[in-house]
């Protein structure tokens, strides 16, 4: 099964764990939607952590499923045939690069926009593949996460004690909400065994810089977390559960109050992962800044205000680890 270009292990991005590798962080918090305290923990999670994991949520297993069931038959085509799905401008099929400022990464993938309108023809061509199916899948299964992550929304502002509660959530039911769905592949790379002391990045170390982001995959390990303390921790699978991002954006909503957390995913030489991120962001025109009723007294702003379309076309044009919130900081502020 041919599934990537063959890897150049020199020219894609490595750590050096010549110390300790990352362990497994089991202090994640765990977050039960049908617990009526869920709204105050899911506050302390995004202040303390910017992450978190959501259980007993109301997305069907069928529509996971059958979204990963058609995944792995497109990602499972020979790379002649995925190519005519791309390349990703930006939607549709892309490998190796991720965006356009030069990160590289050992993935492939399909970004695709949730507008009801998006053209899924770009599959049409692929030899196997049902452009139709593929697009029931995708929809079937954004509709449901997209519930859930309105839900969060709404018992976050609950419990921030803001005003109308849907204060986060009507930017993703918006109809001009600018919400993308992705689905990440990465192919097991044995070539890595030969470098004991390395890892080899699948996708490198960033923020996410919508709302919030809600990602699950499979059962396979990769992806890892920065903490405040500075070190990186590996989160431990689990295919039945999702995990929730605060992004850029609910970071500069609430003032900083809440941090959007850097993330990575590290390849394995043996396993493959498939993950597939709903990516919730306002519309293109929304100005984004702190609200007023989550500043206290003297509190000033952090940031100047920025449209959602300003703030995308930045993110887009600067490398992946890079912070990209400092150009929208104010001067003299303290974060």
């Amino acid at each position: 099964m041919v599934l990537l270009t063959e890897p150049d292990i020199d020219h894609l991005p490595i750590i050096n764990n010549s110390c300790k590798s990352p362990s497994f962080f089991n202090d994640i918090p765990v977050i039960d939607l049908s617990k009526p305290d869920s709204k105050n923990l899911i506050v302390k999670a995004c202040e303390e952590f910017g992450f978190f994991k959501v259980v007993n949520h109301d997305v069907p297993m069928e529509f996971i499923s059958k979204l990963e069931s058609e995944a792995i038959k497109f990602f499972s085509s020979p790379l002649s045939e995925k190519l005519k799905a791309g390349p990703a401008d930006p939607f549709g099929y892309g490998n190796r690069q991720i965006g356009q400022s030069g990160d590289i990464g050992w993935v492939e993938y399909i970004l695709l926009s949730t507008n009801s309108e998006f053209n899924y023809q770009k599959f049409a061509s692929v030899l196997g593949v049902n452009p139709e199916n593929i697009r029931a899948a995708v929809n079937d299964y954004v509709t449901e996460v997209k519930k859930m992550s309105c839900e969060i929304l709404e018992m976050l502002a609950e419990g921030l004690n803001i005003h109308p509660t849907n204060v986060f959530s009507k930017l993703l039911k918006d109809e001009k909400s600018d919400s993308v769905f992705r689905l990440n592949h990465y192919p097991p790379c044995p070539d890595i065994q030969e470098f004991n002391a390395k890892n080899l990045i699948g996708f490198g170390e960033h923020t996410d810089p919508q709302i919030i982001s809600v990602s699950r995959s499979n059962n396979t390990s990769g992806l890892q977390i920065l903490l405040k303390n500075g070190n990186w921790f590996s989160v431990p699978p689990d295919q039945n559960s999702f995990f929730i991002n605060v992004g850029d954006s609910l970071q500069v909503m609430t003032n900083g109050r809440f941090k959007s957390v850097k993330h990575r995913l590290l390849t394995n030489s043996l396993k493959s992962r498939l993950s597939m991120i709903y990516f919730g962001g306002p519309p293109l025109s929304e100005k984004i800044a702190p609200l007023p009723s989550l500043m206290e007294g003297e509190e000033s702003s952090l940031y100047k205000e920025f449209t959602w379309f300003e703030y995308k076309k930045s993110a887009f044009k600067s490398r992946l680890a890079e912070n990209r919130l400092t150009l929208f900081e104010k001067f003299g502020a303290s974060l």
